[in-house]
């Protein structure tokens, strides 16, 4: 079995897809050399077939010489031996290179996206970048899996032009050069198909892409009643895919027809002429039987060129497509001069806003524009180094786009407002490095107040989550994503409307935790709200207007000397349902006590 994901090769040559397919070759270079050397063993046991047939018929059935016939027929069974052997090795290579390219592409495709921050999402939908693992991918894997036989077929061919150069020098040179110029016909039928197979492909991931973005927005698409809408979009996308598709098929069925007419007329004139030089006594009966077996065989090498070059037009749109989203620049990156993070705790600095989160403090960010609020959480969290270039931030006394990337983000963690759940155990989604007991984790789910969720489960922790969480709430999935949070115990922890999805009670019992488990001198954590109960938990609050911070201090402070921070507030507090009641109280007692 072999272990994945693969180790990490060198950087993707990205300047073409052919160097992109040169890359992946090399990468797996082992496998590819053992398929190649099974490949040519098969072939040649082959090539070899109708020359053993020969020599038994010349040296042992007309002269009646049982002993020569026996070694042959002895030749014989040992050459069927061997090319079983080497096609079952041979098939089993040919898979494994197959597989090898296309989950390599994957898993690079897979490793952009974790690294390229909003640069993908910007240039892609989510639909196009699905299509490039699932299709394009399994395409380029294709190529990888013809290679052992097209290398095998090269090797045939030679050895053949040689045993037929033994019998015939013309029928030599008709092998030499008939073969080739069989495959070069066949180009005027595969230049089409390489048009038509791009235009496919391209409708595909447009389909792709829109399917993907329906199913995404179902919810809120019945809400509306605009299913129907989507559905009348996705036919129509589906029925241009489909014509794409059968021109594709019409190239094809054009591409074997001619295949069996360039093999079929080269094979009528090989044989003719060797007939006639069997008649006129140039050859004998057994070398006329060979080479009317080398006729048969090299059907094969030119078939399998035509299937390797068509192939390689698919891998080679696929790996165009893989190209543009891995040349696709990464939102964050390492530069090649860093400077260090700070060893301890430290403050950090936005400079666009003037606002300062010190460092072991419980810290909240309030806006009465929430875009501004939550752009000052992403840039905390380094989302854009271009933003970072504008507008510094500086995390102790450097610049926070200039330190390690890696060290970043395993020190400063961010819980954005919409809670992403992916598919696995429950465990595994909580704590997806799996260095965290059962008992930690039930610590974590205890703060984000989130027991509820296992009502419905029947194996707790163990239990499936279905793709994107579907199968609990709203305001689950978001406790559920704030326990994951929780559980990175990350030195800087920035929630963006953490509770925006719960109800008043379960709210307080959160910011109460919270202020437990986070309120200690090691940890920094900023929360993005304008809830009352979340904000009198804080140590201090952060009031930004117009982009700039306008006042700072603790929720009772600000209630009573800011009175726009007051109007944000009661405002916030309304949308999220929460009773005019519970404002007044908390802000009364304030520090959430």
């Amino acid at each position: 079995m072999r272990s994945f994901p693969y180790k990490s090769a060198k950087k993707p040559n990205l300047s073409s897809p052919g160097r992109y397919l040169l890359w992946l070759a090399g990468a797996q270079r082992g496998t590819l050399l053992i398929g190649i050397v099974y490949g040519s063993i098969w072939t040649v046991c082959q090539a070899l077939t109708p020359y053993v047939l020969g020599q038994a018929i010349d040296q042992g059935i007309l002269p009646g010489n049982f002993a020569r016939l026996s070694t042959w027929v002895g030749v014989l069974v040992a050459l069927t031996i061997v090319q079983s052997i080497s096609a079952t090795l041979r098939h089993r290579a040919a898979v494994s290179n197959w597989l090898q390219a296309a989950y390599r592409s994957a898993q690079v495709v897979g490793y952009k996206v974790t690294r390229s921050g909003d640069a993908l999402p910007q240039k892609f939908s989510t639909g196009e970048v699905v299509s490039t693992c699932a299709s394009d991918a399994m395409r380029i894997g294709e190529i990888f899996d013809v290679a052992a036989r097209l290398a095998g077929s090269v090797v045939g061919y030679l050895l053949v032009s040689f045993l037929v150069f033994q019998s015939s020098w013309q029928l030599g040179l008709v092998v030499l050069f008939g073969v080739p110029l069989c495959g070069a016909a066949l180009m005027f039928v595969i230049r089409p198909l390489q048009r038509r197979q791009k235009e496919q492909r391209e409708a595909a991931g447009q389909m792709t892409a829109l399917g993907a973005d329906t199913v995404t927005g179902l919810r809120v698409l019945r809400g509306i009643g605009g299913e129907h809408i989507f559905v009348q979009r996705y036919r129509e996308r589906s029925r241009t895919t489909q014509l794409a598709g059968n021109k594709v098929a019409y190239s094809l069925a054009d591409l074997d027809a001619a295949q069996v007419l360039v093999v079929g007329v080269f094979s009528v004139a090989f044989t003719w002429i060797g007939a006639l030089q069997a008649l006129s006594g140039q050859i004998d009966t057994g070398q006329l039987v060979a080479l009317y077996g080398y006729a048969v065989f090299l059907v094969s090498p030119i078939r399998t060129a035509a299937d390797a070059v068509s192939r390689f037009i698919r891998a080679q749109v696929g790996a165009r497509r893989i190209i543009d989203v891995l040349a696709t620049p990464s939102a964050v990156h390492d530069v090649e001069a860093t400077v260090p993070a700070p060893f301890a705790p430290s403050a950090l600095f936005d400079s666009a806003t003037g606002v300062v989160i010190a460092p072991g403090t419980l810290t909240a960010v309030v806006s009465g524009d929430p875009a501004q609020s939550a752009n000052l959480a992403r840039r905390l969290g380094r989302f854009e180094d271009a933003v970072l270039r504008e507008a510094e931030v500086r995390w102790g006394a450097e610049a926070l786009h200039l330190m390690p990337l890696r060290e970043v983000r395993s020190r400063i963690v961010v819980s954005d407002a919409e809670p992403q759940l992916f598919t696995g155990t429950l465990r595994e989604e909580l704590d997806p490095t799996g260095k965290h007991t059962d008992a930690q984790i039930m610590d974590a789910i205890e703060v984000a107040s989130a027991h509820d969720v296992f009502d419905g489960l029947d194996n707790g922790l163990d239990d499936e989550v279905t793709e994107k969480g579907r199968g609990f709430s709203g305001g689950q999935r978001q406790r559920l994503t704030l326990a994951r949070a929780v559980l990175t115990e990350a030195e800087v922890l920035v929630l963006i409307e953490p509770t925006s999805a719960v109800d008043a009670h379960t709210e307080s019992r959160i910011a109460t935790a919270l202020q437990r488990t986070r309120g200690v001198p090691e940890n920094t954590t900023v929360v993005v709200s304008v809830s009352p109960l979340l904000l009198g938990a804080m140590d201090t609050v952060v009031f930004l207007q117009d982009g700039k911070i306008l006042a700072q201090g603790t929720h009772r402070e600000l209630l009573d000397t800011v009175p726009d921070y007051r109007k944000v507030v009661i405002r916030g507090e309304g949308m999220d349902g929460h009773s005019a009641e519970v404002v007044n109280n908390t802000g009364t007692n304030g520090g959430g006590n």
